[in-house]
């Protein structure tokens, strides 16, 4: 291992000091973080993220560090690491790296105790959720059309000097703009992106609207880019049934703590408007839980801050249903479901809410409540590729790559033939007999959507899988309805 101060980040202008006399640096012990390739001139880099996305910080080493990670759990002393790991590791170079760690959050410690009691108290203090992933996708969006109106050429030149001027150029003028403007920009072109996907996944459609309000739907939660035909596909054919006076939303919890179903007591919003909690709903629904099961899912609430299962739907709700006479979006409630195959519907360790009373208090609920509900399930399928850690390589033509995505494809519709046919039972035991082969990641919200409905029927809209731009891992998804 090189001396050159591999865990130094070269972003930060000042390193952050390290304290050995500290406990939390004298025997440090890390958060769940997320790695990434990075780079750092011509060279490789790791970069590591929080996996629970509780702070965006993140943290730039070399990729020998990686050996450093499995013995930073608490237990062993900043010597005893470095004696252990060896090759040319010190407590200067590994004191550093803790150090950052620390002050980027991920690291247990008290600088990560205030993150995170900061973090709540911004969540409990407002009665609905800004945007987060649909934040980032509109920004995206509003430097695109800066971009045009300063006349850039839509190929990026090639020349690395010219590009960064003219990135500094949006920049600039983004910077200079009030934030009522950026949000009018940016809500003008994410509907008119909409329109566009939903024009183009229903041009040869031949039902392209449904004829009444289904009882629930299926939509992916895969980024816009990858995943709008399946939005579109879906949500454009709800554009002129009959309006929802609520609408339920399902998805999956990719980085919070909650064992169990986990709910949202919030409302939810997007550069489009607001829509609201519907709190009568919750209100109702924590009586029929009982007051037990009902602390149970809001316990860990705090795992809707960044979770965009249920947020990615807010935008074509919004856009789709529009606001009534009053100005008011249809108002919502969202619950992120677990893997009910994990532990036959239990919550994994038996401490959070498990499925069927969540699905037994939430139909009583609905029983006696007035007006219309629609409920979305929130669901990807099928993540395989190297990137989820399998060998074989999804994209490309090769004989073995197409075997692969064949293989993907098959699973995802023998097991999807079973929610077609209304059978969610059978679905939670084919997944804990196969062990879920291709990570299917929200089998919890559709066998909650049947249950809850109990369809007389299921039509299938569109199926897709989407290989992302490394050819390392593939995501597949469904539209659907339920009536």
């Amino acid at each position: 291992m090189s001396n050159e101060n591999p865990g130094q980040n070269p972003t930060a202008p000042q390193l952050p000091p390290f304290h050995p006399e500290w406990a939390h640096h004298a025997k440090p012990k890390i958060r769940a973080l997320r790695g990434f390739a990075a780079q750092i001139g011509n060279q490789q880099a790791m970069g590591l993220a929080d996996a629970k996305q509780i702070t965006d910080r993140i943290v730039v080493a070399a990729p020998a560090m990686q050996l450093v990670l499995p013995l930073m759990n608490g237990e062993r002393t900043v010597d005893q690491i470095c004696a252990e790991v060896g090759r040319g590791l010190n407590v200067e170079i590994l004191g550093q790296f803790i150090a950052q760690l620390d002050d980027a959050g991920l690291l247990f410690g008290p600088r990560f105790d205030a993150i995170i009691t900061q973090m709540r108290a911004d969540f409990d203090s407002a009665p609905v959720l800004p945007p987060a992933t649909t934040a980032n996708f509109v920004d995206s969006l509003v430097m695109q059309e800066l971009a045009r109106e300063l006349n850039f050429p839509e190929t990026p030149p090639s020349d690395q000097a010219e590009l960064q001027k003219l990135q500094r150029q949006v920049q600039e003028k983004a910077a200079s703009l009030p934030d009522s403007r950026k949000d009018e920009i940016g809500a003008t072109k994410l509907r008119e992106l909409m329109e566009a996907w939903i024009a183009k996944a229903l041009e040869n459609a031949e039902k392209p609207s449904f004829d009444s309000l289904p009882k629930a739907v299926i939509a992916p939660h895969i980024d816009y880019g990858r995943g709008w035909i399946n939005y579109a596909s879906v949500w454009g054919r709800l554009r002129v049934v009959d309006r929802p006076d609520r609408i339920i939303i399902l998805g999956t919890n990719h980085f919070g703590d909650a064992t169990g179903v986990c709910g949202c007591d919030k409302g939810y919003r997007t550069v489009l408007g607001t829509c609201e909690l519907d709190d009568r709903l919750v209100q109702t629904l924590k009586a029929k839980l009982g007051a037990q099961n009902a602390d149970l899912l809001f316990q860990h609430r705090y795992d809707h801050e960044r979770e965009h299962s249920v947020e990615l739907q807010i935008p074509w709700l919004q856009h789709c249903f529009g606001p009534d006479d009053q100005g008011h979006f249809p108002k919502v409630f969202g619950a992120l479901i677990h893997d009910p195959a994990v532990n036959n519907g239990e919550s994994y360790d038996g401490k959070g809410l498990a499925l069927q009373p969540f699905v037994d208090a939430l139909r009583a609920t609905l029983s006696e409540l007035p007006g219309k509900t629609l409920i979305v399930s929130s669901a990807d399928l099928s993540h395989v590729g190297p990137a989820f850690g399998d060998q074989q390589n999804p994209g490309g033509e090769t004989p073995e790559a197409a075997n692969f995505r064949n293989k993907t494809f098959g699973h995802d519709k023998e097991l999807l033939e079973l929610v077609r046919t209304n059978k969610p039972d059978d679905l939670i035991a084919s997944m804990a007999w196969q062990q879920n082969p291709t990570r299917w990641c929200s089998t919890g919200n559709l066998v909650a959507a049947l249950k809850l409905t109990n369809p007389e029927r299921v039509e299938m809209l569109n199926y897709s899988a989407a290989v992302d731009n490394t050819g390392a891992g593939m995501v597949s998804s469904v539209s659907g309805a339920m009536f």
